[in-house]
C-alpha cells in the first residue's frame, strides 16, 4: 500500500515522525538514566519522575523498565485514532463499535507500532471489511429500536417506531435518556451514511436538540429524515420522511436475518 491508503494523510509522513519522536523518547530515558547513577553514586538526590497515560495520575517510574512501553503506547493509541477518524471508516462504525476500538487503544495494552507495515494491514482490512462493519451497525440499531425481545425476532421498520425510555419526568422536570439518545445518533448517523451525506456533527446530537426543544416547550423535534415527539409517560415516537432510505436499511436486515418479520 501507499500513502494514498488514507488520501488526507500522508503515512510515510506521519510514521516518520513517529520515528523520529520514539528515537527521542529513548535518548531522553537513556538520559535520565545516566543521570540517575550519578546522583546515586555522588549520593546526591534523586526526583520520582513518572509517565503516566493522558486522562490518569498514576504512571510508571522514569527511568524504569516499563516507562518507555507506556510512552510508546500512549503515542501509537493517538496516531491510530488520528488515522481513524481521517480515513472516515469510523462513520462505518457505529457507537459500541467506537467504543470497542476506543477502549483497545486507550486501555489495551496491545497497541500495535505505528509503523507503514502496520498501518497498511489494519486499514486495509478495515477498508475491505467496511461494508459488514457499517451492516452491523445497522443491525445493531434494529436491535435496540425495532426487536421483539419476547420472541427475539426481528421486525423491519416501517413508517414509525415506538422508542421506551426516550424521556423520564417528575412532573416538573424533564429528562432525557443519553443512551436511548445515543441509539437515536446512530440511526441518524446510518441514514447520512446511505444518503451520500456527511457524517453528522455529535456535538448536536439528538440529546442536545431535544434538550432545547423541552427548553423551548416544543413537544418535537425534526430533520431530513424523521421527527421525534416524546410524551410524558417517557416514550418517543419516530416518524420516517424518506421510505426510499428505509427501505435500503430493511434490505440490509433482511440480507443477515431473511426471516425478519413485517414491521408492527
Amino acid at each position: 500500500m501507499t500513502a494514498e491508503l488514507v488520501k488526507s494523510v500522508s503515512i510515510t509522513n506521519l510514521t516518520n515522525q513517529r520515528a523520529a519522536c520514539i528515537e527521542r523518547v529513548r535518548q531522553a530515558l537513556d538520559l535520565l538514566t545516566e543521570a540517575r547513577d550519578i546522583a546515586s553514586s555522588a549520593h546526591l538526590n534523586w526526583p520520582r519522575i513518572e509517565v503516566a497515560p493522558s486522562g490518569r495520575c498514576h504512571g510508571a517510574t522514569v527511568p524504569g523498565g516499563d516507562a518507555f512501553e507506556r510512552i510508546r503506547r500512549e503515542l501509537d493509541a493517538g496516531g491510530w485514532a488520528y488515522l481513524m477518524r481521517e480515513s472516515g471508516l469510523r462513520t462505518f462504525m457505529d457507537a459500541q463499535a467506537r467504543r470497542d476500538w476506543d477502549s483497545n487503544l486507550y486501555e489495551g495494552k496491545d497497541v500495535p507500532a505505528l509503523t507503514p507495515e502496520n498501518v497498511a494491514a489494519t486499514f486495509t482490512t478495515l477498508n475491505e471489511n467496511r461494508a459488514n462493519l457499517f451492516d452491523r451497525g445497522v443491525i445493531n440499531c434494529f436491535r435496540r429500536l425495532s426487536w421483539d425481545y419476547k420472541t427475539n425476532n426481528p421486525r423491519k421498520f416501517g413508517k414509525r417506531i415506538i422508542v421506551n425510555g426516550l424521556a423520564r419526568t417528575d412532573g416538573r422536570w424533564l429528562w432525557f435518556s443519553h443512551d436511548t439518545c445515543s441509539q437515536l445518533d446512530d440511526l441518524a448517523r446510518v441514514f447520512h451514511v446511505i444518503d451520500g451525506k456527511p457524517e453528522p456533527d455529535h456535538r448536536n446530537g439528538y440529546w442536545q436538540r431535544l434538550e432545547d426543544a423541552a427548553k423551548a416547550s416544543a413537544p418535537m423535534i425534526q430533520d431530513d429524515y424523521c421527527s421525534v415527539r416524546w410524551y410524558k409517560r417517557g416514550t418517543g415516537h419516530l416518524i420516517f420522511k424518506r421510505p426510499d432510505l428505509v427501505e435500503r436499511l430493511n434490505q440490509i436486515l433482511a440480507k443477515h436475518h431473511p426471516n425478519a418479520l413485517p414491521a408492527a
